[in-house]
């Protein structure tokens, strides 16, 4: 009952710094699902929007700790706002990497087969024994989910994450207001 009488109760800016790490820690564990349990290996756009939700869930656990040692809704507000400026970020590369998906541009020539690909020596010895070496290709999404790759709908994730770390900066709140 209480979540139909108080349907804003997340916006806290408190509370919304545990559900920010809990959601930039569920979408990686997801991440690392997919790789796991349904084979599909990540491309290396894919390990640079993963890159953004470790360092986000990190600013949101220093966050956490922060709070403990300023003032606390001050230092939570402030958190809010730099968690809004890194799911922004994620946006931002997770837009990349769909745009390069669906040809809207260039991707790293690294993984979208142009010719300065970076191969180790280690990686030529492997081929001379006969291992086979497969670039996991940016440019060609893993599956399509209603016509979104999971780059499309990261974006739609990180706008929905940027949008309510804003809002629970934004939010007018009294001190005295429990988390």
């Amino acid at each position: 009952m209480f979540l139909v009488t108080h349907p804003f109760w997340l916006v806290h800016p408190v509370r919304w710094i545990w559900a920010a790490v809990i959601s930039a820690l569920g979408l990686l564990a997801a991440a690392h699902a997919f790789e796991t349990f349904a084979h599909m290996p990540p491309c290396e756009l894919c390990l640079k929007q993963r890159d953004v939700y470790w360092a986000t869930a990190g600013l949101g656990a220093a966050a956490l700790v922060g709070i403990r040692l300023v003032p606390r809704l001050t230092a939570a507000r402030i958190a809010c706002g730099l968690l809004a400026l890194a799911f922004l970020t994620e946006m931002g590369v997770a837009i990349y990497h769909a745009g390069v998906e669906w040809a809207f541009w260039r991707g790293p020539e690294a993984c979208t087969g142009g010719s300065h690909v970076h191969v180790t020596l280690a990686d030529l010895q492997a081929f001379a024994h006969g291992k086979r070496y497969d670039v996991v290709r940016c440019d060609r999404p893993a599956f399509r989910f209603l016509g979104l790759s999971m780059a499309g709908w990261n974006v739609l994730i990180a706008l929905k994450l940027t949008v309510l770390s804003a809002w629970s900066a934004l939010t007018p709140l009294s001190e005295e207001t429990p988390a």
